[in-house]
């Protein structure tokens, strides 16, 4: 690519994109001045040139990616997209990847499509027709794959806490991707009637729906089908979706609307971070002042899950007590520069292997006691002293 780019004359090119799998040859220091890479949600191929300031990153509410371009406030001028074999009738389909993916192409100047006979055909707002392409290009790669390892004995006790203790028969569920939630489905045989309505999920639904846990029949809104927004897992993931139409894949600023979450019933969203202090601020896209990825989905289902119309849907974020280093994630403050993403004031439920925490109307002191209770037991004391210190007061239930 870096060649490419010197012998064709290309200069200041913004690389706008979602999370990325694979090298990213175009953040490399022998590209800076031709490409510049800007994260919507950042990748670990990129953490290091925004670290080192040959990319950008933007904290933005996933749902409102797409208006970026339906404002104009991204003009593309050219959009690449990687893309199934067209049908019988010329359409061709976005597969694992729709988020605003839609609503970039709605606004190119240019469309190049890659038409990849590995990837998934699915249904929803996947569907683009051929003519609507500039250029088309075949390869025949196989996709990303994320996922598969089995989950520690700290991600197996935080996927029991919510499987046993939160997730309810007839409930909608949101999880990402990662070892927690694929934990916690895999906790959840003994379920019935559970839906999914979610940004993306795991490889983890297919158990669940095979079995009949997953069925969507509870559902009032997409009643009988799993949504989602976009995919990264294992080709046994790309299998089920493939030409399955149980699966509908949705713009995301439908799939993450804060108004059509609530709808759902139960609606049961689980989401991660990276750590939260005594008081409830939740950090996810940051260490400290290093970006590590971004806001995401996070935010737009802790609060649609909140604002239920049913009055019993669960907010919920899941972190292991302690990092790989020992260092506990319950802090007394959060590190100097990093990034709350979930404020104090949206948060519920917080659950680590050693419990669950409901701060949902919690004083400072009461919310302090509650996430010391779920600490690792190592630092629960140095906790302790460090929240009398803050808050001149005991914490108390």
């Amino acid at each position: 690519m870096t060649d490419y780019g010197k012998s064709s004359g290309l200069k200041k090119v913004m690389v706008c994109h979602m999370h990325t799998e694979g090298v990213a040859g175009y953040t490399e220091p022998d590209c800076e001045g031709i490409f510049r890479s800007c994260s919507f949600f950042m990748a670990a191929n990129v953490r290091k040139a925004v670290a080192e300031g040959r990319s950008d990153c933007v904290p933005i509410f996933l749902s409102e990616i797409p208006l970026l371009f339906h404002r104009k406030i991204i003009r593309p001028d050219v959009s690449l997209v990687q893309v199934s074999p067209p049908d019988q009738h010329g359409f061709c389909s976005l597969g694992t990847s729709v988020d605003c993916v839609r609503a970039a192409l709605m606004h190119s100047k240019t469309i190049v499509a890659q038409v990849n006979p590995q990837m998934p055909r699915t249904f929803g707002d996947a569907t683009v027709h051929q003519s609507h392409f500039d250029f088309a290009v075949k390869v025949d790669s196989p996709l990303p794959e994320h996922g598969g390892r089995p989950p520690t004995d700290i991600e197996t006790k935080i996927g029991k806490q919510i499987a046993g203790n939160l997730v309810e028969d007839g409930a909608t569920l949101q999880m990402g991707i990662g070892n927690i939630p694929d934990a916690v489905l895999a906790e959840l045989t003994n379920h019935k009637d559970l839906g999914i309505h979610s940004e993306m999920f795991s490889g983890g639904i297919i158990d669940l729906v095979n079995k009949g846990c997953i069925t969507n029949n509870r559902k009032t809104i997409n009643k009988g089908k799993i949504i989602g927004s976009f995919l990264i897992g294992t080709r046994a993931l790309y299998d089920f979706v493939d030409n399955n139409p149980y699966v509908e894949m949705r713009d995301v600023a439908y799939v993450n609307n804060t108004g059509i979450i609530a709808q759902n019933p139960k609606m049961t969203a689980i989401n991660s971070c990276i750590e939260i202090d005594l008081t409830g601020q939740v950090v996810s896209d940051s260490i400290g002042t290093r970006m590590y990825s971004g806001f995401g989905g996070q935010v737009d289902f802790i609060r649609g899950a909140a604002e239920a119309l049913d009055g019993l849907g669960k907010p919920i974020i899941a972190l292991p007590s302690v990092t790989n280093k020992g260092e506990s994630k319950i802090s007394p403050l959060i590190k100097h520069g990093a990034g709350v993403v979930t404020t104090r004031a949206h948060v519920h439920y917080i659950v680590t292997e050693h419990g669950i925490a409901y701060l949902f109307g919690k004083t400072l002191r009461q919310r302090a006691h509650a996430l010391i209770s779920i600490s690792h037991p190592d630092h629960r004391e140095s906790l302790e002293k460090a929240a009398f210190e803050r808050f001149k007061c005991m914490p108390a239930p």
